[in-house]
C-alpha cells in the first residue's frame, strides 16, 4: 500500500508542472493584462508601458514562466501583481472558507446520500423510484439557481441564516455554522443525489451475489449482513464517488463563493481572472492541484482499508 501512494505520489509531480504551464501560458495569451487593469482607461501609454517594464511583463514568456518555477519549487509562489502581498500569504487566509464549504458539502452529502440510498436498496419500490427522481432533479438545478432560491426562501423571506458574507469559527461558532449553511446545502444538493444513486445501485448488485443469499439462509441477521457485509463491498464505488464529490465541490465554490460574496479561494480566482493576475492565478491552481491529488490519495488509502487486495499491490 506505501509503495502505491509513494507511486501515485511521484506522478503527481509531472500532473504539477503540466498543469502549471498550461495555465501560465493560457492566462498568458488573454487580451489584456494587470498593467492596465491597475493604471485605468485614462493613463498615458508611458505610464502604461513604464508599469508593465517595472512588473517584468515585457520579459519573454518563457523568461517569466522559468523565473516563476525556480521560486515555485522552493515554495515561493511570487507577489500577486494587483494586491502588492505575497501570494502564499492571501491564499492561506482564504483557505479556511474553502475548507469549511467543501467538507461541509461533502459530509452533508455523504451522510444523507448514503443514508437514502441504503434505505431504497432495502425498500425496493416507490422509495427506489423517489432516489432517481431526486437524482435527476438534483443534478439537473444549477447550483446558482438553487443558492439563489435558497437565499429567497431562508434569508430574505423568513431571515432564519444570512444571505451573504461569511463569520470566522474563532470569531463564533454559531455565526460561522449560521453563514455555512446555505452556500453548504446549495454545493451539497447534486452530490447528495449522486451518493444517493450510487449507493443504492451498488447495494442491490451486491444483495444479489450467492455469498449474501448463502449468508441469508445460514440465519445471520438481516442488519448484521447490511451493515458488515453488504454495505461494506458496497462502499468501494460510493467512496470513489465521494471523491469525485469533493473535487466537484472544490471546482464549485469559484461560482458559489461569488453568489454567496463568501472571502475563499473560488471568489479569489474570479477576481484573480478579471484583474489578469498572473501569479495569483498561478498560486490558486496550484493549491487547487495539491488538494486534488490528496484528496485522490486519501481515496487509495480508503481502499487499502475497504478491499486487503489493494494493501498489497
Amino acid at each position: 500500500m506505501l509503495r502505491l501512494l509513494a507511486r501515485r505520489a511521484l506522478l503527481s509531480v509531472p500532473l504539477l508542472l503540466v498543469v502549471s504551464t498550461s495555465t501560465f501560458v493560457l492566462v498568458a495569451i488573454l487580451p489584456g493584462d494587470v498593467a492596465r487593469t491597475i493604471v485605468g482607461p485614462y493613463a498615458t501609454r508611458e505610464q502604461y508601458l513604464g508599469l508593465r517594464h517595472s512588473l517584468g511583463l515585457d520579459e519573454p514568456l518563457l523568461t517569466r514562466y522559468w523565473h516563476w518555477l525556480e521560486h515555485a519549487v522552493q515554495g515561493d509562489l511570487g507577489t500577486s501583481l494587483f494586491y502588492s502581498q505575497p501570494v502564499t500569504s492571501l491564499l492561506d487566509s482564504r483557505l479556511s472558507v474553502t475548507f469549511s464549504l467543501v467538507i461541509g458539502a461533502t459530509v452533508l452529502a455523504a451522510l444523507i446520500g448514503i443514508a437514502l440510498g441504503v434505505v431504497s436498496a432495502l425498500r425496493v419500490g416507490s422509495f427506489g423510484r423517489f432516489v432517481d427522481a431526486l437524482s435527476l432533479v438534483g443534478l439537473a438545478v444549477p447550483n446558482f439557481f438553487l443558492g439563489l432560491l435558497l437565499v429567497t426562501w431562508f434569508a430574505v423571506s423568513i431571515q432564519l441564516f444570512p444571505a451573504t458574507g461569511y463569520v470566522p469559527l474563532t470569531t463564533s461558532p454559531a455565526q460561522w455554522f449560521r453563514s455555512l449553511v446555505l452556500p453548504v446545502i446549495t454545493l451539497a444538493v447534486p452530490g447528495i443525489a449522486v451518493v444517493a444513486k450510487q449507493t443504492r445501485d451498488s447495494m442491490l448488485e451486491v444483495l444479489g451475489r450467492p455469498f449474501v443469499r448463502m449468508l441469508r439462509a445460514s440465519g445471520v441477521p438481516r442488519h448484521s449482513i447490511v451493515l458488515k457485509h453488504v454495505l461494506r463491498s458496497a462502499a468501494i464505488s460510493v467512496a470513489t464517488v465521494v471523491g469525485l464529490i469533493f473535487i466537484g465541490a472544490l471546482s464549485g465554490t469559484v461560482l458559489i463563493e461569488s453568489v454567496f460574496a463568501m472571502p475563499g479561494l473560488g471568489g479569489l480566482a474570479v477576481q484573480a481572472t478579471e484583474n489578469h493576475d498572473l501569479p495569483l492565478i498561478q498560486g490558486i491552481v496550484v493549491y487547487f492541484t495539491v488538494i486534488v491529488i490528496a484528496v485522490n490519495l486519501m481515496v487509495d488509502l480508503i481502499y487499502g482499508a475497504l478491499d486487503p487486495r489493494v494493501r498489497v499491490s
